[in-house]
């Protein structure tokens, strides 16, 4: 370990052009990047692409890495981040009516919901967020990022960050009650 950085020395090796280091370091970073670029994106081959970038960056930046402003780790999700950030820019989506994809109002032939229901009833609140908020809420919730990192990966303020948060639990908390009723 560099410093207090976890992934400093595995960063030097792969700067090294050690391929048992770039495979440990892919193996460690590569589900949750992914999970990352997916939420954020809404689309498993889009997440796939923007980690093959990421890791691009990183293989090629990995030789001149010097730990000391910020952890690896908090690097790699900026870069995913902004790789993210720019492919939503540039997609020109036509707007649906609200109505186009209603649910059917009868009621569900089970009477309990499965995790798999559950968790797409959640993944499509959440898509349904403001991007900001949802943001907010992948990079704390399910990226497990401390407040101060992730608002430094969105270059807000930490008492923004936390307005993002209560805002978009309320949100969640709306879209998920409605998919009750």
């Amino acid at each position: 370990m560099i410093g207090d950085d976890p992934d400093g020395e595995l960063v030097r090796r792969v700067g090294e052009g050690d391929p048992h280091a770039v495979e440990t370091l892919v193996a460690r970073k590569l589900q949750r990047m992914t999970a990352l670029a997916q939420r954020l994106l809404g689309d498993r081959t889009e997440a796939e692409d923007v980690v093959q970038e990421l890791f691009l960056r990183v293989w090629k930046s990995a030789a001149s890495w010097r730990p000391g402003a910020a952890k690896f780790d908090t690097w790699m999700h900026r870069v995913a981040y902004n790789l993210c950030t720019d492919r939503l820019r540039k997609r020109r989506e036509v707007a649906l009516p609200e109505t186009w994809d209603a649910p059917d109002p009868q009621p569900l032939a089970d009477a309990g919901i499965t995790a798999e229901q559950q968790s797409d009833a959640v993944g499509r609140a959440l898509a349904s967020l403001a991007p900001r908020q949802r943001e907010a809420i992948v990079l704390t919730y399910y990226q497990e990022l401390p407040n101060r990192e992730a608002a430094a990966l969105m270059g807000i303020g930490v008492d923004a960050l936390e307005s993002l948060l209560a805002r978009g639990r309320r949100a969640l908390r709306a879209r998920l009650e409605e998919g009750d009723e």
